[in-house]
């Protein structure tokens, strides 16, 4: 049997059954995996190995009854701490404000428990969810296994993280602009979102989706069988619809796949990975798409314009907040929002109205296109302490040009790994469908998957101190 760590979803159910291995077995030699990596990386919130040893045991018992609970029992899973799970107070980054346990799980939460996975802990995130970086005033710095002076990416950072050094196969996280695509690109895992509302989340917004986070296709397909059921408390949600997220079968010949290499603004492209997803459109090609180059669907203007919204909208909950709480949100978040307050409620709107144009822009992608591939992010690393690839707060989201449309125009998009800088370092390739096409999205992440053969490659444990 391969090391415990790093074995897929589907392979510790199927060792579960033959009684090759007991979730009892798996957790004690997860913790003690998390025991070496979790000083160096800071991934994890609400971590409670004894709750998760006792609950582990319990599933083992089931499994020697052959009476397993539910259809991830005994399989380990993460959440990102914005996921509110009952008992444990949602810090938003920051630890400020009501710090009260939450009353309920929220939906994806939920969802998990209802199929009995092992709740491993939480994951960490920036403040108010608002940084693609490890960076966080409550949590301190997460960091990268792939190379610790490099960045996480986020916000869902310590999903991101903690799918890369072997946390289980399972990781839960939300995205709005990238922030579950970016931190899977720069940790060199699968990172799905799916159409908004297709997996149901609480609090929910414009743009905002949870999504598995985890080291195959077939690990993220087996989570959204859970986590795409209806949940009421959703006003966004999709009509429930029966698919076999594991059946992951695709005929290539005839698709028209767009190539978007350049993202209309932002941060220029690094050349590797141009180069990677370059490679990854020709095997695609070579498998019966058709390749066809494709404009950009971001415009200066529309970055600008829901960049000034989000600043309002930021400044509105640091309003809430006594000066004394405020000196201790990050300065890069604080310094970012403060235009918020000199923005007029016409600058505002005006702002707002990016998001349709984004809508716009990228439904029309689709006319001459049955998918799209792109890179995930511009560049292949950052310092690990810096907010962003700029380290600006003036300049926040030259980053995400790659992603936020897809969250605005609300189309399934998946994040995976086209192979390695000369550094070490992974690069993300994006996939992206039309709205509600989330499982051919999956089915064309599997095929790249499966015919770049990129050698099973994960970051080396840290040695000394």
């Amino acid at each position: 049997m391969d090391v415990p760590h790093h074995l897929t979803a589907t392979q510790l159910l199927a060792a579960y059954r033959d009684k090759a291995l007991s979730p009892l077995d798996y957790a004690a030699s997860l913790i003690a995996h998390i025991e070496h990596w979790e000083p160096h990386l800071k991934a994890l919130y609400a971590y409670r190995p004894e709750a998760f040893l006792a609950e582990a045991r319990e599933s083992s018992e089931r499994w020697a009854r052959n009476d397993p609970r539910g259809t991830l029992d005994g399989v380990p899973v993460t959440l990102k701490e914005l996921i509110a799970t009952r008992g444990t107070p949602v810090p938003l980054g920051t630890g400020l404000g009501d710090q009260r346990p939450a009353e309920e799980d929220a939906p994806p939460a939920a969802r998990l428990a209802e199929d009995a996975a092992l709740l491993l802990g939480k994951t960490t995130c920036p403040d108010f969810g608002m940084l693609s970086s490890g960076l966080s005033s409550f949590h301190g710095l997460t960091r990268n296994p792939w190379n610790l002076a490099c960045n996480t990416g986020g916000s869902s950072s310590g999903a991101g993280a903690a799918a890369a050094a072997g946390y289980g196969p399972l990781h839960v996280g939300t995205d709005i602009g990238g922030s579950v695509r970016l931190p899977a690109a720069w940790c060199g895992v699968v990172g799905f979102k799916p159409t908004l509302g297709r997996i149901p989340i609480d609090p929910y917004y414009v743009g905002r989706c949870a999504g598995p986070m985890t080291r195959s296709v077939d690990d993220a397909a087996l989570l959204m069988t859970s986590l795409a059921r209806t949940d009421r408390r959703d006003a966004m949600r999709l009509p429930p619809e029966t698919i076999d997220w594991t059946d992951l079968r695709l005929e290539l010949q005839g698709m028209r796949l767009g190539v978007m290499l350049e993202a209309g603004c932002g941060l220029p492209l690094d050349e590797p990975i141009r180069l990677a997803v370059e490679q990854a459109a020709r095997c695609l090609e070579a498998a019966g798409a058709t390749l066809v180059p494709i404009a950009p669907v971001l415009t200066r203007e529309m970055l600008d314009g829901l960049d000034r919204f989000w600043r309002a909208r930021q400044w509105s909950e640091l309003e809430t907040l006594t000066p004394a709480q405020r000196e201790r949100v990050l300065p890069a978040i604080v310094d970012w929002a403060e235009e918020g307050a000199r923005l007029s409620g016409v600058e505002a709107v005006r702002g707002f109205q990016q998001t349709l144009n984004m809508r716009r822009a990228t439904e029309a992608a689709f006319e001459q296109v049955d998918a799209v591939i792109s890179p995930t992010t511009p560049n292949v690393a950052f310092p690990t302490d810096w907010a962003s690839p700029t380290n600006d707060p003036q300049r926040p989201f030259e980053h995400i040009a790659y992603t936020l449309p897809w969250n605005m125009g609300e189309q399934p998009a998946i994040s995976l790994n086209g192979g390695y800088s000369d550094d070490g370092m992974p690069l993300g390739v994006q996939l992206i469908g039309p709205r509600f096409a989330d499982h051919l999205v999956l089915k064309l992440a599997k095929a790249l998957e499966q015919r770049r053969e990129i050698a099973p490659r994960w970051p080396s444990l840290p040695t000394g101190g």
